[in-house]
């Protein structure tokens, strides 16, 4: 039998599940992740199983966002690497015009 807390964090759950659907901004997007792992190793642990919520904290709580994380910097870093290219070459074409 279910009992009132091991309800109260399946909604939690799947409260957070939506939060990460909705969420739009990546960045914001790994931190909700990041809470949905947390309370799905709250639910393992509820459900008695000690080893799956430590598993999915290293996972789903610290691994998993972290990736996420370290993606975008990589991303926003290739776009400005580009964008200063685009602009140096901008500039050499504005002196080519110019003589």
């Amino acid at each position: 039998m279910i009992g009132w807390l091991q309800t109260g964090v399946l909604l939690l759950v799947a409260a957070a599940g939506a939060g990460v659907v909705l969420t739009r901004d990546p960045l914001r997007q790994s931190i909700a992740v990041s809470f949905y792992g947390l309370t799905l190793a709250l639910m393992f642990f509820l459900h008695q199983a000690p080893d799956v919520a430590l598993s999915q904290i290293v996972v789903g709580a610290v691994a998993l966002p972290l990736m996420i994380v370290l993606a975008l910097a990589k991303v926003h870093q290739q776009d400005e690497d580009r964008r200063d290219a685009g602009d140096a070459k901008e500039a050499g074409s504005v002196e080519q015009v110019r003589k």
